[in-house]
């Protein structure tokens, strides 16, 4: 990969790769402040110039020790999923994290991350979600072959205690791929999946006093991805089944057909005007790329997607040592930099990559 190439000269940028740190993967933004994990450590770091970057030490989970062990070994973090998945920064500053089997807080003036809830149901979460109040959302993520019920859980003293916040009955839905909070429109948005009827995206009111079905029944409308904007909700697909798509839904309702992308997306974030979305390889009859991409296009001209930078997959087999993805972090980026993370491709993986713009 040639990181300092020019990519989008129309758009007049360029993406170049000031710092690469192995081990690291980066979770979340909050303003000009990256948090990042290595294993089952919490780093954070002032990105105010990403050539010299400062990780300082956060706070840390005390995980099984086989999980202590196997955390340390690339191949085998990948193999258990290991360290963390998620993290969420309150507008109090206190942090929520997933980590495998378990949703936990940090209490202020300590340094070791709480369980606070048990998951009983699949292994984590996909997405941890905060809102301005403080109230902090996940929603259920596992197999669920039999179709049972699948909740949304809440806490409003900063993860320390949860309830269900709503349910979706037995047969509805497989699970929740994401819960994402649209300032512009005051509401979250819920994505669903995987099958027929069971893709939904949904707008909720931050109470689920409504909770209202805006897309539903067709594969283009199984995403995970989605990034609210001033102009309306951008969203990619995440499908096997079909070819994939970048998508905005304006404020008026309106759905139009951005651009194609080469596989199945689960990851966008946002610096700046640029919009970033990733694609993944995986197991799939229709999206045999085997070529990790991340793709943007600038809010002021949407329908202009281009491919910015791609990784090859490396050999590893896909469904024991995950897919070929990167990753990038949820939060509000107030800087002009990309962070992303990449796993299960040549050259990066387990790699955290700072990019300006």
């Amino acid at each position: 990969m040639n990181a300092s190439r020019p990519t989008l000269p129309n758009q007049g940028f360029k993406l170049v790769r000031c710092a690469r740190v192995p081990g690291l993967r980066a979770l979340t933004w909050n303003g000009d402040v990256l948090y990042a994990s290595r294993g089952y450590q919490l780093l954070r770091a002032a990105i105010k110039d990403a050539s010299t970057l400062d990780w300082q030490p956060v706070a840390s989970f005390r995980a099984s020790w086989k999980r202590r062990l196997s955390v340390t070994n690339r191949l085998s973090a990948r193999l258990f999923r290991d360290g963390f998945h998620a993290l969420a920064v309150l507008p109090s500053q206190r942090l929520v994290a997933a980590v495998s089997g378990s949703i936990v807080a940090l209490v202020p003036g300590e340094t070791e991350f709480r369980e606070t809830h048990a998951i009983t149901r699949g292994t984590r979460p996909l997405h941890i979600t905060a809102v301005p109040c403080g109230t902090v959302y996940w929603g259920e993520y596992f197999d669920n072959s039999s179709r049972d019920e699948v909740h949304i859980y809440t806490s409003s003293d900063g993860g320390l205690t949860w309830s269900v916040g709503y349910t979706f009955p037995k047969g509805a839905i497989r699970h929740v791929h994401n819960i994402v909070h649209d300032p512009w429109g005051d509401c979250l948005w819920i994505l669903t999946g995987d099958y027929g009827d069971e893709c939904r995206i949904l707008r909720a009111a931050c109470d689920f006093s409504h909770v209202d079905v805006v897309l539903q029944g067709k594969q283009q409308a199984r995403a995970v991805a989605a990034i609210p904007t001033e102009n309306g909700l951008y969203f990619s697909s995440d499908t096997p089944l079909e070819q994939n798509y970048i998508y905005r839904l304006d404020r008026q309702g309106t759905l139009s057909q951005l651009a194609v992308i080469s596989s199945s997306s689960i990851y966008g974030c946002r610096v700046g005007n640029n919009l970033f979305f990733s694609t993944m390889v995986e197991p799939s009859e229709v999206n045999r790329d085997r070529t990790v991409r991340v793709y943007t296009a600038d809010t002021r001209m949407p329908n202009h997607w281009q491919p910015a930078i791609d990784w090859q997959k490396d050999r590893w087999p896909m469904r024991l040592f995950q897919y070929g993805n990167a990753f990038l972090p949820d939060g509000n980026n107030q800087t002009p930099y990309l962070a992303v993370t990449t796993v299960a491709v040549q050259s990066d993986d387990m790699v955290t990559s700072v990019y300006s713009l």
